[in-house]
């Protein structure tokens, strides 16, 4: 299979169109890219210089959708199907895996990391863990109409949020805070909306908060706020819909340090803290407050395929929408597009499309 891929030679240097020629081995498919997103780790390894367990050249890109065109051995039934591939994808063999805690198999593929990802025409990834997408054409299948260049983001923006969501143990009438709501926030706003929470919507664009306010949130507040001003209205809000402090729950989708020091400050007696955002920079915190307060932090490395399918049902159901947070771009604009994100121009989780 012929693949052209967008690839990083090194941190900061312009993405280079490669050409390369693959060959699925036994359990590989080739999936033919209809999108792959632009994520906020994608800009850590390229410009922060977090290290790719691959190394450089590397195309990167993990949230992928697309159809497989080509199989090797014991994986010849998905030819033609249309799919989204998992932004971790297990060995399904290891002790870990056996254990259920798959997002920590060692043996796992991260496209974009391990392997070369999405921002081509083509990747090849192991069948294992591939997420069918069911028919879109179906209006009762897919009410919503999405298309399967927009399921690209399933596979890290939102299935990443929807675990950290699952193990916060989430439950209708919890209060869910989540600090940034760009991408991951925004997506994991809907799923905790969708579920009977009670959502507050923390970011410093307006514009992002205005879109929360029509898909979710009960109440958006501008991070910028000061901290006793977020906390105080976090509190009136969980008061007055007599939430008690051990049901609210917080999620740090920001990847900031300014927005990690902030979810950790408004957890409260018996609450719990999803770390969700990545940023590679260091903070001060107290840890003694989870001792005081009986909290709970936790974070979670992205979320284990068998979860996929829900997903998607949320999301052709119409529970979680995608169109109004998301941007299309021909993949052959990444390099000013990755400036773009880089530099704060974008407001919407872009979706690169080969060919277009």
């Amino acid at each position: 299979m012929r693949v052209q891929a967008w690839v990083v030679t090194e941190p900061r240097a312009p993405l280079v169109l490669h050409e390369r020629h693959e060959t699925p081995s036994g359990g590989e498919v080739v999936v033919q890219v209809a999108a792959c997103g632009l994520c906020h780790t994608d800009l850590g390894f390229y410009y922060d210089a977090v290290p790719t367990r691959h190394p450089f050249p590397l195309a990167l890109g993990h949230e992928i959708s697309g159809t497989v065109v080509e199989a090797g051995s014991d994986a010849e039934s998905w030819i033609g199907k249309r799919v989204v591939v998992p932004a971790v994808i297990s060995c399904g063999r290891c002790a870990a895996c056996r254990s259920g805690r798959s997002t920590i198999c060692r043996e796992q593929v991260f496209p974009g990391n391990d392997v070369h990802g999405g921002f081509a025409t083509h990747v090849v990834v192991p069948c294992a863990g591939l997420c069918p997408v069911p028919d879109l054409d179906d209006p009762r299948v897919n009410p919503a109409r999405v298309e399967l260049e927009d399921l690209a983001v399933i596979a890290d923006a939102v299935s990443t949020p929807y675990e950290a969501i699952r193990r916060s143990e989430l439950s209708r009438g919890d209060l869910a805070v989540f600090v940034g709501c760009g991408g991951v926030g925004g997506f994991g706003a809907q799923l905790a909306s969708a579920l009977g929470a009670v959502v507050i919507a923390v970011d410093l664009d307006d514009a992002r908060l205005e879109l929360m306010s029509r898909h979710g949130a009960a109440r958006t507040l501008r991070a910028d706020a000061g901290f006793k001003e977020l906390r105080r209205a976090v509190r009136e809000l969980a008061e007055e819909r007599s939430i008690p402090t051990w049901r609210r729950k917080i999620f740090e989708t920001s990847g900031t340090t300014a927005g990690q020091a902030t979810a950790f400050g408004l957890l409260d007696h018996g609450g719990h803290l999803a770390v969700v955002g990545f940023t590679p920079a260091k903070l001060e915190l107290r840890l003694s407050n989870l001792m005081a307060l009986d909290a709970t932090a936790r974070g979670n490395w992205g979320c284990p395929p068998e979860h996929y399918p829900a997903i998607v049902d949320l999301v052709l159901s119409g529970k979680v929408v995608l169109g109004p947070f998301t941007e299309r771009r021909p993949l052959s604009s990444i390099n000013e597009t990755f400036e773009d994100v880089h530099e704060r121009r974008v407001h919407r989780r872009i979706l690169f499309i080969p060919g277009s």
